[in-house]
């Protein structure tokens, strides 16, 4: 397995205990959750190469291999938001390690409580697999916004050591 890149100058790593200040999730309106089949790889790549748009992912039949090889992978902890047209609007992409890789909501979606949701509902599935703790890392000058919502949710810095 590669070596894991070394934070950059503005990422940070957060944490959310996983004790009894966890809430059920709340999925807005016009808005479900469901898991993860085969057949969505594709259109998860292509909402993390508009959300993220920033090509660390590289080209499709590259980086499904990548994630889909990886010891931590496993697709019961990939939760999709499909939207009242059947539209993916959102993905939570975690990894075994109760590690949320990636959180990614469409545009259209922003604002509306499903990121929210999405981590509200990882909490809660890794909690019931027996975690302590949910990690993810984040860039606090590219997203603001971002770091707003963890620190919403409880999400605390820690060290990159975990």
């Amino acid at each position: 397995m590669p070596e894991p890149r070394p934070p950059a100058p503005n990422d940070i790593r957060l944490r959310k205990i996983l004790d009894e200040t966890l809430v059920p999730p709340h999925w807005p309106d016009g808005f479900v959750m469901r898991s993860f089949e085969r057949g969505d790889a594709l259109p998860l790549h292509a909402l993390l190469g508009e959300v993220f748009d920033d090509g660390t992912d590289g080209p499709f039949d590259e980086w499904w291999p990548r994630i889909s090889e990886d010891p931590q992978f496993d697709p019961a902890l990939c939760f999709l938001i499909i939207d009242a047209k059947g539209r993916l609007a959102a993905a939570a992409l975690c990894w075994s390690s109760a590690f949320v890789k990636d959180l990614a909501v469409h545009p259209e979606a922003r604002g509306k409580g499903v990121g929210e949701a999405l981590m509200w509902h990882a909490f809660a599935i890794f909690r019931d697999r027996g975690a302590a703790h949910v990690d993810l890392k984040t860039n606090t000058l590219e997203n603001p916004a971002a770091v707003r919502l963890y620190e919403r949710l409880g999400m605390r810095p820690v060290a990159w050591e975990g």
